[in-house]
């Protein structure tokens, strides 16, 4: 162990807390999400047995607490407004994409969109680890380009409808280096 790196009781804390996002994201089936927590728990120990047993406990953990959480939470949670937000960026002409891997994914789709001779008028974007930050911290990081690629920059009309249609769902979003930062509980019910 290196000087000042964490003790593999913080590594461990760490690792429920990535099953804790993984679960909590609503994005991948339990196969996946146990896949990954199994790979990352490979990390922490050599044996099988034991990196599996951590897996089990922390991802079972992690969905009985959304249970539990989710019995608790309003009729209409912050995930249901963002979702109504991206429905209405939808139909204001933005492509939304949700928990893609890169912005490599958002390129390649406006390509396509181009190429068929529709390119949308942008596409608003955010990955797997932008979602677990919503998770630990309630602020969503949302990528947003023109259809040309082009980065939103203060004053475009695309950048004001984007935060607007959010605001207007009761997600405040500001725009910081680059990104729109939106502030939403993470309230994803189970499936």
């Amino acid at each position: 162990m290196a000087i000042g790196s964490p003790s593999k009781q913080e590594r461990l804390e760490q690792l429920k807390t990535y099953a804790r996002c993984q679960v909590w994201s609503g994005y991948r089936g339990d196969a996946d999400v146990r896949a990954e927590v199994f790979e990352a728990a490979r990390d922490e120990e050599s044996d099988r047995g034991r990196a599996q047993a951590l897996t089990d406990e922390y991802v079972d953990q992690a969905r009985a607490d959304l249970a539990s959480a989710a019995q608790e939470w309003p009729q209409v949670t912050g995930f249901d407004r963002l979702q109504a937000a991206f429905a209405d960026l939808r139909s204001g002409g933005v492509v939304v994409l949700e928990a893609v891997e890169d912005h490599w994914t958002a390129n390649e789709t406006l390509e396509e969109m181009a190429a068929g001779g529709e390119p949308p008028r942008g596409v608003a974007y955010f990955t797997h680890p932008d979602v677990w930050h919503a998770v630990e911290h309630g602020m969503l990081e949302l990528n947003v380009w023109h259809g040309t690629t082009a980065n939103v920059a203060p004053g475009d009309d695309l950048l004001d409808f984007v935060v607007a249609t959010l605001e207007r769902h009761g997600l405040p979003a500001l725009f910081d280096e680059g990104r729109i930062e939106v502030t939403v509980d993470w309230q994803r019910r189970p499936a």
